[in-house]
């Protein structure tokens, strides 16, 4: 399950590292406290509006872009969390024919079935 509170918390704590600032020196400028802080940035907190305002505005980052930041971590995010239930359910694989024959060593016209899987293709030659 992807938790909103855990990518908001990763992306500030990024935007922080980036401009080589210390939790102590954060919490001071958005005033609130370190503990807090802290559990916002590890995800064990879910943070107001205005909560993110300070941070944003001790951080000198639009909240624009933070959440921009976090909505693209949310996709990604989404689309792992998808191809992994994909992944663990395999689709029924169906015979597809092929609309080219093949000609054989001996001249013999074949067809071809291609049975394809969720992720891969396998040719089988049919005689």
């Amino acid at each position: 399950m992807i938790l909103l509170r855990r990518l908001l918390g990763d992306v500030l704590r990024r935007q922080r590292q980036r401009q080589g600032r210390t939790l102590r020196e954060v919490s001071s400028s958005a005033r609130v406290s370190l503990g807090y802080l802290s559990e916002v940035e590890r995800g064990q907190k879910e943070a107001s509006s205005e909560l993110l305002s300070s941070i944003c505005d001790a951080l000198d980052v639009r909240m624009s872009e933070l959440m921009r930041e976090v909505s693209d971590e949310l996709a990604l995010a989404e689309l792992a969390e998808s191809a992994a239930a994909s992944d663990a359910v395999p689709a029924p694989m169906r015979p597809v024919l092929n609309p080219l024959s093949v000609t054989s060593m001996t001249g013999v016209p074949e067809e071809r079935v291609t049975i394809k899987a969720p992720t891969e293709a396998v040719d089988v030659v049919a005689a």
